[in-house]
């Protein structure tokens, strides 16, 4: 079988695309480790896959697999390469497009100046949503990591992120504690683990320790939910901006009960054509 797909990337965030609306897509998890290896494959953070939608209401379905096979339900970074993707390729030429993901709708924009804005949907904090195993919904959780205690603040974005605030993301030791609290046993499907250094209630740097794919450059939901988290606990104001090591985000939320909108890249790097 040969398989035509682009490569791309979000601030970093790579991506392998696959058109799956013109082409027959056959993938087990084996094969998506193989692509997904950087030495002897194409080498991506995640492997994006477009599927005509299960709904006349809804423009593509998107699903998602991390490197490591798994697939997972959200991906920011990803979506907004998915926009761009769509309308490289010619399958659509609508600025605006309704995509189903695993955990719901999501609406991307492309804009004029090339970069997306994808309407993230509304976040989610009660334990069971995320999932969480915790006794009540609260603000923030003890959790004990190791011998350290962790103040986290636990949000899904269609996928499940623990936040916590450190004071310098660039000598906090996130490999050290980003796969133990992916791991963690109170998190039965695991957890993206983002730590937030505030720099104004309008700034924030990020680094993001992403499930089955461990820190990469940049983590779209990972932005999200950070903010979200922030502004919750008073930190932060509606706008803000996201440093990450990729480049910058621009995160909007107005609060409970709202959507989160976040605008930011989505760049192709090469196309190809490969044998499987």
């Amino acid at each position: 079988m040969k398989l035509k797909f682009s490569k791309m990337h979000g601030l970093g965030n790579d991506f392998m695309v696959i058109d799956g609306v013109r082409q027959h897509v056959d993938l087990t998890p084996e094969k998506i480790r193989e692509l997904g290896h950087r030495q002897f494959g194409i080498g991506f953070d995640q492997l994006l896959l477009v599927e005509p939608s299960n709904s006349s209401e809804n423009d593509f379905r998107y699903r998602i697999f991390n490197s490591d096979g798994g697939e997972v339900e959200q991906c920011g970074n990803g979506a907004r390469c998915f926009a761009r993707f769509v309308a490289d390729q010619g399958l659509s030429t609508k600025e605006a497009i309704r995509v189903e993901t695993a955990k719901g709708v999501i609406v991307p924009h492309l804009l004029a100046d090339g970069t997306v804005t994808v309407d993230m949907g509304v976040p989610r904090f009660r334990p069971a949503e995320i999932p969480f195993v915790a006794e009540e919904e609260a603000l923030i959780y003890p959790l004990l990591v190791g011998e350290r205690q962790c103040d986290i603040s636990v949000v899904s974005m269609g996928n499940p992120h623990a936040v916590q605030v450190v004071d310098d993301v660039d000598s906090f030791p996130v490999a050290e504690l980003g796969p133990t609290i992916e791991s963690h046993p109170r998190f039965p499907e695991r957890i993206n683990a983002g730590f937030m250094q505030i720099v104004s209630r309008d700034e924030i740097r990020l680094r993001v320790y992403e499930r089955g794919a461990g820190e990469t450059l940049a983590c779209g939901t990972g932005a999200c939910a950070a903010v979200v988290a922030g502004i919750r606990r008073g930190l932060l104001d509606h706008t803000v901006k996201v440093h990450t090591r990729g480049g910058d985000l621009s995160i909007h939320w107005e609060g409970p009960g709202q959507p989160v909108m976040m605008t930011g890249p989505a760049v192709t790097v090469f196309t190809g054509e490969i044998s499987l």
